[in-house]
């Protein structure tokens, strides 16, 4: 005989059962960007100033520079590796590519040749040794950090590199229709990164090396190609950065960079890219330099100290990484 109670009962449960599974992978899914948006609903109601256009627009600008690094770390650490060479490469080609920036010396190509040639060229050592050497990436980045903003201190004396042209600075200060030129380089760049690694070989292979290093080189993968490829790029993008920081600032800078690369390894982390390899978005990271940038304007605007500022960043991560290992625990 059948127990309809029974029935109803069951039915229920696994109503419920459904539906907090899929309320478990839209907070997966999306959690980090209801963060944001709580984030940015509480700066709000804390300071009129906050939610303003120009204000908003400070904010995105303020973090393009990380955010744009921050790209070419989440690819690293998919591949669970990690750069610890970002802010000093961002030192090195702030210096090269000012000394070249002068006006009337070179056309605005030199410059930008330079710097992004640097870059790479930082960023292919870095895989290059990590590959082909068997040198462990922390161990490897750590060198380039001390070498590169050595050579940055030796190239410049030690001494800012002032005096550069209007189209140089105008990649750090000029507007596309009202926009900064870095949003629109950050946005560009973000979709690109987005693109190569959602819809290439190369994406596919970054992920299944972060996966299972080992399978991928059974199933025919190129690991050390590939590797080489991901820090060349991560080189590139603190370029970037480096040249827009420099020109945004008007003067190239030994010491500029300073604790980029924690930063831009913090939104990355943030934004659900996992430090055991396999797991990573740039729309995640994106969206965790947006949320680091939130904090600081929004603790600027309270009169927060930037002491309390630097100790809530720091639970932030360590949260975000308890956050991950769970993750990869329940896996």
């Amino acid at each position: 005989m059948n127990n309809p109670v029974g029935s109803t009962v069951t039915s229920v449960s696994k109503t419920k059962f459904a539906w907090k599974e899929k309320g478990a992978q839209l907070t997966s899914k999306y959690g980090i960007l209801l963060v944001l948006l709580a984030m940015m609903v509480t700066m709000s109601l804390l300071s009129e100033a906050f939610l303003t256009a120009q204000n908003l627009l400070n904010v995105v600008r303020q973090i393009s520079f990380i955010g744009i690094v921050a790209m070419g770390v989440t690819m690293v650490i998919i591949t669970t590796g990690i750069d610890l060479s970002s802010g000093s490469v961002i030192a090195l080609v702030s210096v090269a590519s000012a000394s070249f920036a002068h006006p009337g010396e070179f056309p605005i190509i030199v410059p930008l040749a330079i710097g992004l040639g640097i870059g790479a060229l930082a960023g292919l050592i870095n895989g290059t040794i990590t590959a082909k050497g068997k040198i462990p990436a922390f161990i490897a980045t750590l060198g380039m950090m001390i070498a590169a903003r050595g050579l940055a201190l030796l190239y410049s004396d030690g001494r800012p590199i002032p005096d550069l042209s209007p189209s140089f600075l105008f990649i750090g200060k000029g507007e596309i229709i009202g926009i900064p030129f870095p949003i629109v380089v950050f946005i560009v760049m973000g979709i690109i990164s987005h693109l190569m690694l959602s819809k290439t070989k190369f994406g596919k292979y970054t992920y299944a090396i972060g996966g299972n290093e080992q399978a991928a080189r059974i199933c025919g993968i190129n690991v050390d190609r590939y590797k080489i490829m991901i820090y060349t790029y991560a080189g590139f993008l603190s370029a970037i950065a480096g040249m827009m920081l420099t020109a945004r600032i008007s003067v190239g800078q030994p010491s500029m960079g300073n604790m980029f690369e924690l930063d831009a390894i913090a939104a990355a982390v943030i934004g659900g890219t996992s430090l055991a390899g396999g797991v990573g978005t740039i729309a995640g990271t994106m969206i965790g330099a947006l949320i680091i940038g939130v904090l600081n304007n929004g603790l600027d605007l309270l009169g927060v100290s930037s002491y309390w500022q630097q100790i809530l960043k720091g639970i932030i991560i360590v949260s975000a990484v308890l956050i991950d290992a769970r993750k990869n625990k329940k896996a």
